[in-house]
């Protein structure tokens, strides 16, 4: 493929994959002709969207889903073999600190550790959040952007998904200076469009048959899921993006 780190063939593994991006990334990746594709998905997912969109295209013999956990090394290690790029997307929605850590940076240590006996391995693709930002220092009405600090005191904020994601950047930083690992951030914003059924809490609240409009005037940073999709790709197969 022309401007790419990978060829077609080249065997891609996209975690989280049933999910409300994770399908649509599979779908990205299958419309720019990529043939070998690993979709990671945990034993209770719900499969009907990501086999749909798999049918639509001839190519889809290359696309194995795998089910598994990301806690165990083991499933890590299967999943990983051969890989040329990973698109990490899976995240944990456990509200707990315990839980978001086990399921944003284990999970992610397991992953990093099975690429590092890996060879071939091109490319991490991180999927985090805008929210690992930090407004404490700016001025009312001011833009966050991605010129903006990021959390230092994360597990003082009182949000645990927050916490979560900065410790799994932190980790992936760290791993990547000591290994070498090529890798890509990337911190959307709020995601929305078809299949997300909920009104992010930033608009309002919908509750006992009424919605609350909040927030006045605030700007959101709203990212259409599509657009997003396409964006976490090419972030995976773009030459001189890494970092």
């Amino acid at each position: 493929m022309k401007d790419s780190i990978v060829s077609k063939g080249d065997k891609l593994l996209v975690t989280g994959a049933s999910g409300f991006i994770g399908v649509r990334v599979v779908n990205v990746l299958l419309s720019y002709g990529f043939e070998n594709i690993c979709c990671f998905v945990r034993h209770s997912s719900n499969l009907t969207r990501l086999k749909k969109v798999i049918k639509k295209y001839k190519s889809n013999n290359g696309v194995q889903l795998m089910k598994g956990n990301l806690l165990s090394r083991e499933d890590c290690e299967r999943a990983t073999q051969g890989i040329s790029v990973v698109f990490h997307l899976a995240a944990g929605i456990d509200k707990s600190y315990a839980g978001a850590y086990m399921n944003s940076v284990v999970a992610t240590r397991n992953l990093l550790d099975a690429i590092i006996k890996n060879g071939g391995f091109k490319r991490f693709v991180s999927v985090s959040s805008f929210a690992v930002y930090s407004n404490l220092k700016m001025k009312r009405h001011s833009l966050l952007d991605e010129t903006s600090d990021l959390e230092t005191k994360s597990a003082e904020r009182g949000e645990a998904y927050c916490f979560g994601k900065v410790k799994q950047e932190e980790l992936l930083i760290s791993y990547a200076r000591k290994h070498n690992i090529p890798y890509v951030i990337l911190r959307p914003g709020v995601v929305f469009g078809p299949g997300k059924k909920a009104i992010t809490g930033r608009v309002g609240i919908d509750t006992f048959g009424f919605f609350l409009h909040l927030g006045g005037k605030n700007r959101i940073p709203f990212t259409y899921v599509d657009n997003c999709a396409e964006a976490i790709v090419l972030a995976g197969i773009r030459p001189g993006v890494d970092g």
